[in-house]
């Protein structure tokens, strides 16, 4: 039975290794055709939120080729210079993606939009933008749609809500190509509105307003993810729901008295490091100190049984007195 759940997990873990990457090759293929037909109509219209989205797109599609690398980097095995893995990787790689949306998506709309507002142009070719504009949406809702999924069936897998699985998902891939669609969904709305305010009213204040906003909207996508890149790489605990199993089983073996310490943090996505003091009972403590080491080599090896714990450690307190 243990062989079988042991079985069951490495593929689900595989799983979610799997549905990661269908995910961002998606959002990639997507958002480049996107950013190649909002350019084109751009040069063509001349609107300032057009080539806030153009750039918005550029931006999105240079990440998630960082996340493809990091997602491809952090698959290699544990070796002398990286004994828990590379699992990593994938944060450092996130954290680059946030700054790429930072520089390339926020900044470089708000330029635009104050360049707009400074010398403004004549609105051309409307129906071309109002229709790329359109289209774009399809394919964002549709790369939205696949980062949705999988990020759904992650968080009843792991009984949380989705936003409560937003905030502690130890892979960032999902998150972050979810959040970065989710942005460029309101971003094309706004762009819309922006450029139909403009054509109706004449005044070009309106592209330039909507060209500021989605570089603001940007920004905050950047920093919330950059924030979630940095508490992993720099070793937060494991959540609550991830800590009270581990917590369980080791409680639950007959010769623990009670757990002391227990210490998770995440050296790659579905990854742990465990560390934990106990104190055993005094029966345990009295016996033979080969037989207590055997009891503590057993535990580590139940923990290590579990596939999203990469190393544990089992350090042995004085009993209770």
């Amino acid at each position: 039975m243990a062989s079988d759940k042991k079985a069951g997990d490495k593929a689900s873990d595989k799983k979610e290794s799997g549905d990661s990457t269908r995910t961002v090759l998606v959002a990639v293929i997507a958002n480049l055709a996107i950013a190649v037909a909002k350019t084109v109509a751009a040069l063509m219209t001349g609107s300032a939120s057009m080539w806030a989205e153009a750039a918005h797109s550029a931006a999105d599609t240079g990440n998630e080729v960082l996340l493809f690398v990091g997602l491809h980097r952090s698959k290699r095995g544990p070796d002398e210079r990286h004994p828990f893995g590379y699992g990593q990787e994938r944060y450092f790689w996130t954290f680059l993606a946030a700054l790429g949306i930072f520089l390339i998506g926020g900044t470089l709309s708000i330029g635009e939009g104050v360049r707009s507002l400074l010398a403004p142009e004549p609105l051309e070719s409307l129906w071309v933008g109002v229709a790329v504009l359109v289209v774009a949406f399809f394919f964002e809702s549709y790369s939205w749609y696949t980062a949705h999924k999988q990020l759904r069936a992650e968080s009843r897998e792991r009984q949380r809500s989705m936003t409560e699985h937003l905030r502690r998902a130890s892979d960032p891939s999902a998150t972050t190509v979810f959040l970065e669609d989710t942005a460029a969904l309101i971003g094309l709305v706004v762009a819309l509105a922006a450029l139909l305010l403009h054509a109706a009213t004449g005044w070009a204040a309106w592209d330039a307003v909507g060209s500021m906003a989605i570089g603001v909207l940007l920004i905050i996508v950047a920093f919330l993810l950059a924030r979630r890149s940095k508490t992993l790489l720099l070793d937060e605990s494991a959540p609550p729901d991830v800590l009270e199993p581990i917590r369980e089983r080791v409680a639950g073996a007959d010769w623990i008295e009670e757990v002391r310490e227990l210490q998770a943090v995440y050296v790659g996505p579905s990854s742990l490091l465990v560390n934990v003091r106990v104190t055993p009972t005094t029966a345990s403590s009295d016996g033979p100190a080969a037989e207590l080491m055997g009891r503590i080599d057993r535990l580590r090896a139940s923990l290590l049984d579990d596939p999203a714990i990469t190393q544990a450690t089992v350090t042995v307190d004085g009993p209770a007195t």
